[in-house]
């Protein structure tokens, strides 16, 4: 139902086609990396209680861990995307996290657990407001137009959960975790090598 409706209000902004698969992809791109965020987070605690078999305050204190390395990773950020450019951060970031994750969900022990995911968070940092900033670049004068298709993606990414809770029920919770890694895939296979924004020269 939201294809035609997207389709109607792009022609009637004099939008085209093409704009508008660029921004239904580029918010694809967005939901897929909260996947390693949010969506980590809300199923941490439960992983680390049932799977891992820790006492609840160690899981929370992995939670804590793990929100605390992202925040780290977030200053860490500002400085480092002044001599990196963001897709290019994303894309290393990405192929860290692919191989740090399966890492983490393999390896036994606590604390070896809580170490791999303090550096999933630190790697992590920035996902989401980078991508935000490339699809506003790309699309200059159109906020609006963002803005209003972007709160349609996220009533969609808020069924995200649900639907891992669901195969959590139904198959595994292990299952669901491994469905995380759809998120760092996403960015390899979706990120372009190089800046959407074109620059005109005088």
């Amino acid at each position: 139902m939201a294809g035609p409706i997207a389709l109607g209000a792009a022609a009637a902004l004099g939008l085209g086609w093409r704009w508008l698969f660029f921004l239904f992809a580029a918010l694809t791109l967005l939901q897929f990396s909260d996947l390693m965020l949010d969506v980590l987070l809300r199923f941490l605690a439960l992983y680390f209680v049932d799977v891992v078999g820790a006492t609840p305050p160690q899981a929370g204190g992995a939670v804590a861990v793990c929100t605390g390395a992202g925040l780290l990773g977030n200053l860490l950020l500002i400085p480092l995307l002044e001599r990196v450019r963001g897709l290019r951060y994303l894309r290393l970031s990405a192929m860290v996290e692919l191989a740090l994750f399966p890492t983490f969900l393999l390896v036994p022990g606590f604390w070896a657990k809580l170490v791999l995911l303090a550096l999933l968070g630190l790697f992590s940092a920035g996902w989401y407001s980078v991508l935000k900033a490339q699809l506003y670049s790309a699309m200059p004068g159109q906020s609006g137009t963002v803005m209003a298709v972007g709160n349609i993606f996220g009533l969609m990414g808020a069924l995200v959960p649900l639907g891992l809770g669901l195969v959590a029920e139904r198959l595994d919770l292990i299952v669901a975790m491994w469905l995380l890694l759809l998120g760092p895939i996403a960015l390899l296979t979706g990120v372009p090598r190089h800046s959407t924004r074109r620059f005109v020269h005088s």
